[in-house]
C-alpha cells in the first residue's frame, strides 16, 4: 500500500466539494441566461432536460415538472430563451448545469406582457363587449377588405367569394400588414373604407409569428376597428393566432378563408333555399285554392243562399224581440222614477218646511245650554284651583310668617341667625309685620 495515498481524494468527494463550492456562491444561486434550445428531451415524468447555447459555449439544463407545468410555450430544439435559475453541480457526473425556474421565449416574452396588459385595459374600457358587436349582414352586396394587395391572404378571400357569392362587389384597401409603418397604415384605410357604402369591412392578413402580426394588436388599430360604423370580421392568421384586433372586432374569423365564407353565403345553397321556397310556396297556394274552393261550396250550399228570406225573417224576428225588451225596460224606468218623484212630493218637509227650520233651533237652543253649563262649570274648577294655589303659596309667604308675630333681625340689609354674629353697641334694625325698628344692642345671651 502506498504510504502517501491518505492525500489522494475520491471523485465524490471533490464532485461534492465543488458542488458545495457553488451553492454557497451567492452569485450563482440566481443567474438570469438567454441562449438557444438544443438536444431538447422531454421526460415522462414532466421534466426537461436540454442544453442552452450560443454562438461559442453551452451549458446543459435541467427544468423539473413543478416548474415545467407552468411554461406558456412548447419549447423546441432553436427556440430562444429567456431563463432564471441556479447554477450548481451534478455529482454523478461531475458536470455543472444550470437548474431552471423560469423560462419564456426571448423577444416573445415581452410581446406577451404587452399583449395581455392591452387586452385587460380595452377589456376595462368596454371594447370588447358583446352589446357593442354588430350583426354581419346575410346577403351582403359590397365587402371592403384591408390588407396586402399581395399573397395568400388577398386571393384566398376574392376567390372565396366569387366561387361562393359572384353577385357580391369587393373592393381592396392596400394596406401594409406587417412593420413598423402597418398599424397606422391599417388605420388609415379603415377610416378611409368608412366612406364608401359597404356592408361588411375584413381587416386581417395571413399567418406568422407574434412579431409579423403585431400590428393587429396595436392600440390604435383596436380602437379604428372599435370606431368603424361598418361591421368588422377580423381574419388575421391561423386559427391558434389571437389577436387584439379579434377581440374588438364584430366578428373573429380563425383564417382569412374563413373570413370570406362568413362574409357571404353559398350561392348554392341559396339555390337550395329558393327552390325550397318555391315548393312551399306552391303549396301553400295550392292549400289556400283549395280552402277557398271548400269556403265557396259551403256559401253556395247555405240555406242562407238558397232562401234568403229565411235570414230576412230571422233578424226581424230578433229586432222586434229587442224592440219589445226596450220599451218594457223603459216602461219599468218610467215608473220607477215616477214613483220616486211622488214621494218627494209627499215628503212633510215638501209640506211644512219650518218643521226642519223649527227642529234645528230647538236642537240649537239646547246646545246653547249645554255650552252654558260647561263654561260655568269651567270657571268654578279653575276659581278652585286658583284659590287652592294661593294658599299655598300663603303658607310659604315670609310676611304670613310676620303676621303671626315674628320678626326678622337685619345688620346692614344682612339677616342675623345667631347672636355670635353681632357684638354689644353695634346698632340693629327689626323687621315687624307692620313696620321697621332701629335697636342697639346693650347685651348678648347665647343659649
Amino acid at each position: 500500500m502506498n504510504p502517501n495515498s491518505s492525500k489522494y481524494l475520491t471523485v465524490t468527494a471533490i464532485n461534492r466539494y465543488l458542488k458545495d463550492q457553488f451553492d454557497r456562491n451567492e452569485h450563482l444561486r440566481t443567474v438570469f441566461l438567454k441562449g438557444e434550445i438544443s438536444n431538447f428531451k422531454g421526460h415522462s415524468t414532466g421534466h426537461l432536460y436540454f442544453s442552452l447555447k450560443d454562438e461559442n459555449s453551452k451549458i446543459n439544463a435541467i427544468m423539473f415538472s413543478r416548474n415545467a407545468s407552468k411554461l406558456k410555450f412548447t419549447p423546441m430544439d432553436g427556440t430562444k430563451v429567456l431563463v432564471v435559475g441556479r447554477i450548481s453541480v451534478y455529482e454523478a457526473t461531475g458536470s455543472y448545469q444550470i437548474y431552471v425556474e423560469e423560462m419564456q421565449e426571448d423577444g416573445i416574452g415581452n410581446l406577451y406582457i404587452a399583449f395581455e396588459k392591452l387586452k385587460q385595459d380595452l377589456a376595462k374600457e368596454g371594447l370588447f363587449d358583446p352589446q357593442h358587436k354588430k350583426p354581419i349582414p346575410k346577403y351582403p352586396t359590397r365587402i371592403g377588405i384591408v390588407t396586402a394587395p399581395t399573397g395568400a391572404a388577398i386571393k384566398d378571400i376574392l376567390s372565396t367569394i366569387k366561387r361562393r357569392y359572384p353577385l357580391c362587389e369587393t373592393i381592396l384597401f392596400p394596406s401594409l400588414v406587417q412593420g413598423e409603418y402597418a398599424a397606422p397604415d391599417i388605420v388609415r384605410n379603415i377610416k378611409r373604407a368608412s366612406s364608401y357604402d359597404l356592408d361588411v369591412l375584413i381587416v386581417g392578413r395571413g399567418g406568422g409569428s407574434i412579431e409579423d402580426l403585431w400590428a393587429f394588436n396595436e392600440e390604435m388599430v383596436a380602437r379604428a376597428i372599435y370606431d368603424c360604423e361598418i361591421p368588422v370580421i377580423s381574419a388575421v392568421g391561423h386559427e391558434i393566432d389571437f389577436t387584439i384586433a379579434d377581440f374588438v372586432a364584430d366578428l373573429r374569423a380563425p383564417t382569412p378563408t374563413g373570413a370570406a365564407e362568413i362574409a357571404v353565403p353559398n350561392v348554392i345553397d341559396l339555390e337550395k333555399y329558393l327552390n325550397q321556397l318555391n315548393i312551399r310556396l306552391k303549396e301553400s297556394i295550392l292549400k289556400k285554392i283549395r280552402y277557398q274552393k271548400l269556403v265557396l261550396e259551403s256559401y253556395k250550399n247555405s240555406f242562407v243562399v238558397k232562401s234568403p228570406m229565411i235570414l230576412f225573417d230571422n233578424k226581424r224576428q230578433a229586432l222586434d224581440l229587442l224592440t219589445n225588451n226596450l220599451q218594457e225596460t223603459m216602461k219599468r224606468y218610467l215608473e220607477n222614477y215616477q214613483k220616486r218623484l211622488q214621494e218627494y212630493r209627499n215628503h212633510f218637509l215638501l209640506k211644512n218646511p219650518n218643521v226642519l227650520y223649527e227642529s234645528k233651533k230647538e236642537l240649537l237652543e239646547q246646545d246653547k245650554k249645554k255650552l252654558s253649563r260647561a263654561i260655568l262649570l269651567k270657571i268654578e274648577q279653575e276659581k278652585k284651583t286658583f284659590m287652592h294655589t294661593i294658599q299655598k303659596l300663603e303658607l310659604v309667604n315670609p310676611l304670613g310668617i310676620l303676621k303671626r308675630g315674628y320678626a326678622v333681625t337685619y345688620q346692614e340689609e344682612k339677616v342675623i341667625r345667631s347672636v355670635k354674629e353681632l357684638q354689644v353697641g353695634e346698632s340693629i334694625q327689626v323687621r315687624l309685620y307692620e313696620g321697621k325698628v332701629d335697636a342697639k344692642i346693650m347685651g348678648l345671651e347665647e343659649k
